[in-house]
């Protein structure tokens, strides 16, 4: 690391010294956030305390930022608007990579015939209706992209409140292919994709 003759450090050189501290300082604070605020709905391993909650365990990285960013932003509405409300980047940064670090839990459909049908439509659409298969844009196991979030293992209650809420237009964000999507689902299939998706690993 060079020095000027007139004893100071480049300016590079002091944000190299600079931002090693920051990180270091934002995993108490995430491990804080955690405990306090995040643990009460999702639990602190992302399990969620109860399937009104989303299980946040391996949900990928980026999609987790996007999400916080836009409770935070007002560009999703929810309960979780107060929650995000003063994060910073960096706060949202470190939780989202604490919890898609975290290993979720698998949990097998309690009736197996029924998932079955969401399972085709998962895989395979319903050519009938037009509905495309969740999988095109999900992956075949479910665990999306860095965009798009991870469904596998997700809460069933949870996943058909979703799509219910695209249907009605009450999620705000991330809606323009979902709503297109969920209107053409009917409450049977929305429930038996649901039931598949919380039996994937």
């Amino acid at each position: 690391m060079g020095i000027l003759r007139n004893g100071l450090m480049p300016a590079a050189c002091v944000v190299m010294l600079i931002l090693p501290a920051q990180a270091a300082d934002i995993k108490p604070r995430v491990r804080e956030l955690v405990t306090e605020r995040c643990s009460l709905c999702h639990g602190v391993d992302g399990e969620a305390a109860t399937s009104v909650y989303p299980r946040l365990a391996a949900q990928n990285e980026t999609y987790v930022v996007k999400q916080l960013k836009d409770f935070r932003d007002g560009r999703r509405k929810g309960t979780m608007n107060e929650m995000a409300k003063d994060l910073t980047d960096d706060e949202i940064a470190g939780l989202a990579g604490y919890f898609s670090g975290k290993k979720p839990q698998s949990r097998r459909p309690s009736d197996p015939d029924f998932a079955a049908v969401g399972k085709y439509i998962f895989h395979s659409g319903n050519r009938y209706s037009g509905i495309a298969p969740c999988a095109s844009c999900h992956g075949e196991a479910g665990r999306g992209t860095e965009q798009l979030p991870r469904l596998a293992g997700q809460h069933p209650a949870y996943v058909e409140g979703q799509l219910m809420e695209f249907v009605s237009g009450s999620r705000t964000n991330d809606k323009s292919i979902m709503h297109a999507v969920a209107t053409k689902l009917t409450t049977l299939e929305m429930k038996a994709v649901a039931s598949y998706i919380g039996g994937l690993e």
